[in-house]
């Protein structure tokens, strides 16, 4: 979820109103990089995304995001595939750094909960497939800047994801290619209350994103590339809603080192922008750090010892 994906709230801390329709991605550009789509043993597992990142122009945001998701490998099949829900509740956070004698803000913002489910598809020799299809359910925060200008206009419709990937994991290699088209329920939603009132219906477009990820593995280390992109979707510029509307857009690469310490996995990548439809200056270089770690699963349930006494 990334700068183009707080494009508006940006623009808000830093300049306060303006008249521009900015556009904005729902699912956060990146998000899947580093990471493999296929069964999982049966069980629950943990997996947190930080990043944080600052775009080329001077005075720039450092805009944050953490995604902590929950999965669910239930173990059942439907057609073959394994059923795995999955939850996440992404927050934001942004810090201005205007120059004097503009005062700066530090905002947090908890974002529209996604809720879906994963069918994982074991191919056989090492391949996998999976299919993500889920919501983001349009309650997070209605935060505004300056009682006027949202910080994420895309909380103001609810969502749907759809998210195609297929991995390969054999001989310690992770080449995994994921495939996302958002599409927004509501192109003209609204916010709430006297800020709603006033801005009337928000713009926003449907968007498309790929992941790529090609890591090795050795021993308890990963190392490897990554790289993504993101573009929002044509939009009917003859809508009022959409007169002054701005395309968004951006492709990133970057490196991986991961580390296995056994309870959990952690994994650092650094990825930078090499094209932004906004220009050189909206380019940004971000830092992720990830934990995947398992919750419970049903093999370490079954391999612990049984009670010297129990109650029949």
């Amino acid at each position: 979820m990334i700068k183009n994906w707080l494009a508006a709230g940006a623009v808000a801390l830093t300049a306060g109103m303006t008249s521009t329709v900015q556009a904005a991605s729902v699912t956060q550009p990146g998000e899947q990089v580093g990471l493999a789509y296929g069964p999982l043993p049966e069980g629950v597992y943990a997996i947190d995304t930080f990043s944080i990142g600052r775009a080329d122009a001077r005075n720039s945001a450092d805009v944050g995001v953490n995604v902590p998701i929950l999965v669910w490998s239930t173990g059942y099949k439907v057609f073959g595939a394994t059923l795995m829900p999955v939850i996440a509740v992404p927050s934001v956070f942004v810090n201005t750094n205007n120059p004097a004698p503009l005062p700066n803000a530090n905002v947090s913002i908890l974002y529209n909960p996604f809720i879906g489910n994963i069918f994982a598809f074991d191919l056989g020799n090492k391949i996998s497939a999976a299919y993500l299809v889920g919501a983001y359910v349009g309650v997070g925060d209605r935060g505004s800047i300056l009682g006027a200008t949202p910080v994420l206009p895309q909380l103001a419709s609810s969502s749907i994801r759809n998210t195609f990937a297929a991995s390969y994991t054999g001989d310690g290699y992770n080449l995994t290619a994921s495939f996302t088209h958002v599409f927004m329920v509501d192109d003209a939603a609204r916010f709430g209350g006297p800020v709603g009132a006033a801005l009337g219906p928000i713009g926003n477009a449907d968007g498309v994103y790929l992941d790529l990820t090609a890591t090795k593995t050795f021993g308890k280390f990963e190392i490897g590339a990554v790289a993504f992109g993101y573009t929002d979707l044509t939009v009917n510029t003859r809508n009022p809603i959409y007169a002054n509307y701005q395309r968004a857009g951006q492709f990133a690469v970057g490196g991986l080192v991961g580390y296995d310490f056994g309870p959990f996995k952690t994994q650092i990548f650094v990825t930078r922008e090499v094209a932004n439809r906004a220009g050189p200056l909206a380019e940004e270089t971000r830092g992720w750090f990830r934990v995947i770690a398992p919750l419970y699963t049903a093999q370490a349930a079954a391999a612990a010892p049984l009670p010297l006494m129990r109650k029949y």
